[in-house]
């Protein structure tokens, strides 16, 4: 046991140390560049500098919320797959993100963010996964019992149907209006909002600490729901808390940053892959590793065409593929 907790610490340690350095190549690197001492002054002399404004007013808050988001979307990912058995299943995999999409995109095509302020857009896209969260619940339950194949399928459905609201929206829309729809599906960190980027970063940091509580939990579960009843556990107060706090964390990263996706699918496997399977260690572990690919991924996508952006879906979705192939 003394030599696993070792090995643990270790592998936190290792993670610790690579999101650190991805946080200093993704300070140093973009359009200008900036060197490690350059960071270090613009520190101490405090605001007025060129070099402080691209750190602290650009850089920074993007790479806040790739921590906070990255870290959120591999969390639920590890949750999702380890209360559905299912090493297919995503924390879009039960609508919330097509629900989210549907909320913001009724308030592009109707132009609420003119009436009230671009914090609509993510709340409208917060407002879409809850009532799709609480939709898919509601047709899963029957007589208390959460039912994990009906909440899978359910959460498949609509989905789907959520999905084609978007396509038929988008057909219709304006071209302005499509451009918007089309930039936030394929996600994106800048949000000059501190007051979003808080959110995400207590929201994510909340779900660690929650997911933790049931670490024991979701390693009974995942020999199987009567095993983990044999083992004393309580599968039908868990399955519900795990769905909504999956639900939570999904529902935030996409109302504030975008479909961003492979995150939340390829990560766990990567990490049970090289650490192991126990989700005392899996958890932390897929949090630290994508909020590190994650701020990775959007360093490549503001540099790869500087200085015009791409959407850092697109770059999640190539590497996390690729991750998810190998």
């Amino acid at each position: 046991m003394k030599k696993k907790v070792v090995r643990w610490i270790l592998w936190i340690l290792v993670l610790c140390s690579l999101l650190l350095g991805t946080i200093l190549f993704s300070l140093c690197t973009g359009s200008v560049g900036i060197s490690l001492k350059e960071i270090i002054r613009a520190i101490f002399e405090g605001k007025g500098t060129t070099e402080h404004s691209i750190l602290f007013d650009i850089r920074l808050p993007r790479i806040i919320l790739g921590l906070a988001i990255g870290g959120a979307l591999s969390l639920a990912g590890v949750i999702a797959q380890g209360m559905f058995r299912n090493p297919l299943v995503e924390p879009y995999t039960l609508g919330i993100s097509g629900g989210a999409a549907l909320g913001v995109c009724l308030n592009i095509v109707l132009k609420l963010s003119h009436h009230f302020g671009m914090l609509s857009l993510p709340v409208c896209g917060f407002l879409g996964a809850i009532m799709v969260i609480a939709l898919v619940y509601t047709l899963s339950r029957r007589k208390g019992i959460l039912k994990i194949q009906w909440l899978l399928l359910t959460g498949v459905m609509i989905s789907f149907i959520c999905s084609s609201l978007v396509m038929l929206i988008m057909a219709v829309a304006r071209s302005e209006d499509l451009h918007g729809i089309i930039f936030w599906i394929m996600g994106s960190l800048e949000e000059p909002s501190w007051s979003m980027i808080k959110l995400a970063i207590f929201t994510s940091v909340f779900g660690l600490f929650v997911s933790y509580l049931f670490a024991r939990d979701l390693n009974a579960l995942s020999l199987g729901e009567e095993e983990a009843i044999h083992l004393g556990i309580n599968v039908e107060r868990t399955k519900p808390v795990l769905f909504l706090l999956t639900s939570l964390l999904t529902g935030c990263c996409v109302s504030v940053a975008g479909i961003i996706g492979f995150v939340g699918l390829a990560i766990p496997h990567l990490v049970r892959m090289v650490i192991g399977r126990d989700y005392r260690i899996v958890l932390i572990a897929s949090f630290l590793a994508g909020g590190t690919f994650l701020i990775l991924c959007d360093t490549v996508a503001r540099t790869a065409i500087s200085p015009l952006e791409l959407p850092v879906g697109v770059i999640t979705g190539i590497l996390g593929g690729s991750i998810f192939v190998y």
